[in-house]
């Protein structure tokens, strides 16, 4: 059965995620690096050391932000 979740204030269904997943697979899904995310769940940052007991229900309303890195590395010079 997919899980819809509201992702960054958009509605989105996952066929590939049940009830009772964990953030890891949700990040996964999203085709996110891991160390590069942070994620707030129904308004609490969770941080990365509770992702994998942090369960996602029907509905949940996450805010993912994802790092990038880029830039000259003579910027500021």
């Amino acid at each position: 059965m997919a899980l819809q979740l509201v992702i960054n204030g958009k509605e989105r269904n996952f066929e590939e995620l049940e009830t009772g997943a964990g953030l890891p697979a949700l990040v996964q899904s999203l085709g996110f690096r891991s160390d590069r995310v942070a994620v707030e769940r129904n308004g609490e940052i969770v941080p990365r050391s509770s992702w994998r007991q942090t369960t996602l229900t029907e509905g949940d309303r996450l805010e993912v932000v994802h790092f990038v890195g880029g830039g000259s590395a003579t910027a500021g010079a």
